[in-house]
């Protein structure tokens, strides 16, 4: 986004004040658009909260919550609960540590900073 000096003025006039006043020179003022959020909009379902789990009686309070609030039918619920006594936690995929989704994010980052240099 590029702004002429008198938009900046007029638009923000403390702001530009600070920078044009600036007594030791030149200004120099690069704004960067913000990393795009990979998880924006994103809502973790029943198999993400049972991944975060450390043991098989955690999951099965975390399905019976769910279907006490409504987020699950009764045979979903039955279909967890049943899938979690007799094939485990591991049937979901592997466990969601802490800050698992920050991790991923930061993967995604990287991967979209090494294509945009590749670009240029």
């Amino acid at each position: 986004m590029k702004i002429n000096i008198d938009e900046l003025k007029k638009k923000y006039p403390h702001l530009a004040k600070e920078l044009l006043e600036n007594p030791e020179g030149d200004l120099v003022l690069t704004v960067r658009k913000p990393l795009p959020d990979p998880w924006r909009g994103y809502l973790p379902g029943p198999i993400d909260y049972i991944r975060r789990c450390k043991s098989r009686e955690e999951a099965i309070k975390v399905v019976d919550y769910l279907e006490k609030h409504g987020e699950l039918t009764k045979e979903e619920a039955d279909e967890l609960r049943n899938i979690i006594n007799n094939k485990g936690l591991e049937f979901f995929g592997p466990h969601k540590r802490d800050n698992y989704y920050y991790r991923k994010a930061v993967e995604y980052w990287k991967k979209l900073a090494k294509t945009i240099s590749e670009q240029q």
